[in-house]
């Protein structure tokens, strides 16, 4: 069986508040450990009303309390939005925390608009270009190589594992260069998936922390007991697919029966373009396009992406995927 690990949002559902959001993501990382996941990752998104992650370091402290034994990290923080120094601070606190257990994911984007950098006092294009200088930075906060002349208490020394993720060529090319584990938003972002995977691998400069290539995929998976409760449930994250791509996000719709057929063609053609890196049915189509996708790919992981209106919904679902891919 190939590792499976989980991203969460924290999506907050309409009707809901952050607070259900925040006591669903424990429970869903409680779900994930029991049914034998990797790691539990959450993402950085600002200003969303529907997405309740932006303190990533804080969710994952409320996260590594409710679980024991399950990776926890995220996917990932924006380091334009921080400096290193802070989230070598936060992280090396986590670490201690939660020894053993924390992963650091990075990525370049500012996951916001432009008026977040305003909020920020920051100049979020310039600072995304000093992004693979910080990265090395923090890396060298975390491990004391090449030793700087400030330490970060706690931070230095903290058993950190650092992932650059990606969705485009950059984060393939930078990855490959530092000799990092390399995850790839497919699961929203499928056009350069194999493109940046081949990059990668040929590039791929072995380091200190990683000898060999070191692939996760991401996928949008709902699984339910047949293919048609599944594919009602994932009409929730379809409406969230095409008020984002419209300049509407909002808070998690409950799923709608026939949603698809009431779209016009590009809406339609949009989601159908995002279903190569899905998984949306049963036991036995879930683990067929799984398995398909891992063929495709050659991933050393699976990162599971999706949300449902009712959160126990996504439990089961993660039960379930574990159980057909088992």
């Amino acid at each position: 069986m190939i590792p499976l690990s989980v991203l969460d949002l924290v999506t907050v559902r309409e009707g809901g508040s952050v607070g259900e959001a925040l006591r669903d993501a424990a429970a869903l990382a409680q779900t994930a450990e029991a049914a034998g996941y990797k790691r539990f990752w959450v993402a950085e998104h600002h200003a969303m009303d529907g997405v309740a992650g932006g303190a990533a370091s804080v969710v994952l402290a409320h996260i590594g309390h409710a679980t024991s034994t399950i990776r926890i990290g995220s996917g990932g923080i924006m380091l334009p939005n921080h400096n290193p120094f802070v989230i070598a601070e936060q992280f090396g606190t986590l670490d201690a925390l939660f020894p053993g257990r924390i992963d650091l994911g990075l990525g370049r984007a500012p996951g916001a608009d432009a008026r977040f950098g305003q909020a920020l006092r920051k100049d979020l294009g310039r600072a995304a270009e000093h992004f693979p200088h910080d990265v090395v930075e923090l890396r060298a906060l975390l491990t004391g190589e090449p030793e700087l002349p400030i330490r970060a208490t706690p931070g230095l020394g903290a058993q950190v594992e650092m992932w650059m993720l990606g969705s485009s060529l950059f984060g393939a090319q930078l990855a490959a260069m530092l000799g990092m584990p390399y995850a790839f938003a497919s699961h929203f972002a499928p056009d350069y998936l194999d493109q940046a995977l081949d990059v990668y691998r040929r590039q791929f400069r072995p380091s200190q922390w990683l000898e060999h290539p070191h692939v996760m995929a991401a996928m949008t998976v709902i699984a339910a007991e047949d293919d048609e409760e599944a594919a009602v449930l994932g009409t929730s994250m379809d409406q969230s697919f095409v008020a984002l791509r419209s300049g509407t996000p909002g808070r998690l719709k409950p799923p709608v029966p026939g949603y698809r057929q009431t779209l016009p063609p590009g809406q339609l053609a949009m989601l159908e373009h995002m279903r190569q890196a899905s998984a949306v049915g049963g036991p036995e189509k879930v683990r067929a396009d799984i398995t398909r996708f891992v063929e495709r790919t050659g991933a050393d992981e699976i990162i599971v992406s999706g949300a449902t209106y009712d959160p126990a919904m996504r439990r089961r679902s993660l039960e379930i995927t574990a159980k057909a891919l088992s």
